[in-house]
């Protein structure tokens, strides 16, 4: 069984003896004999009867005696508690609640923006840009139009358009074979395969290290090519210096 308390075990000797005082006084002022406090319930009375006499532990009669104390010193109305409900029980449970936030927070941050007027404003500047840049690169870059081709006399240096001149730069340093079929198809294939190697799912630049690498690597390596052939190829595709031979590229 378990322990009582000391304080309750007094509290409750407290009580016992507060109620006998008052039926002392009650019974003197009468002329009766002492009897029981009428505001203790008497299902209370005898259940403390019984515990008295089922054991012969004080633990038991302490637990008793100290509920009849307590609605002893409960409000006279009949030794019940305003509001209490069945069985003079005072706590009730209303509901279970979850712990957590009370606040149900709905509208969640994103990393998405409108179409507009983010994205056409940026790619609106960014046209403008490219446009004043062709503008301005036109003024020093003299483009007229040619005459006709003659196919009795090659023009020398023979150059291709711009977009293929990566790939005649490549024929000058290695074997055909290899700058025309090896090296464009190695590239291709690893542009196959890039999506099977970088599953990453972030659109941002900062985690998708690997797939920029890549890209920016092609990119400047094509890019140099198309240079060195546009500006440092001059007769015989010959390798020449632009500022001391001389500019052998028509637009």
């Amino acid at each position: 069984m378990t322990e009582i308390p000391e304080h309750l075990l007094k509290r409750a000797q407290a009580a016992r003896d507060k109620a006998a005082a008052e039926s002392g006084e009650a019974a003197s002022a009468s002329g009766d004999a002492p009897a029981s406090d009428p505001r203790i319930p008497a299902h209370l009375l005898e259940r403390s009867k019984a515990a008295r006499s089922k054991t012969d532990d004080g633990g038991a009669v302490a637990v008793a005696d100290k509920v009849a104390a307590v609605v002893a010193a409960a409000p006279a109305s009949g030794g019940v508690p305003v509001g209490a409900g069945p069985g003079g029980h005072t706590q009730r449970l209303l509901t279970v609640v979850k712990s957590g936030s009370i606040q149900d927070v709905k509208a969640t941050p994103v990393d998405k923006v409108h179409t507009w007027p983010h994205l056409i404003a940026v790619e609106f500047v960014a046209a403008l840009a490219c446009t004043a840049f062709l503008f301005f690169f036109s003024i020093f870059v003299n483009a007229p139009l040619l005459q006709l081709a003659n196919p009795n006399q090659t023009p020398n240096p023979s150059k291709a358009p711009w977009y293929f001149l990566g790939l005649q730069e490549l024929l000058t340093m290695f074997h055909p074979m290899v700058a025309g079929v090896t090296i464009p198809g190695i590239a291709l294939f690893a542009l196959i395969l890039a999506p099977y190697i970088d599953k990453n799912p972030s659109n941002k630049p900062e985690d998708r290290k690997f797939a920029t690498s890549i890209m920016t690597v092609h990119l400047m390596f094509w890019a140099v090519l198309v240079m060195i052939g546009s500006f440092f190829r001059g007769p015989g595709f010959n390798f020449v210096f632009p500022w001391r031979d001389g500019l052998f590229f028509e637009l």
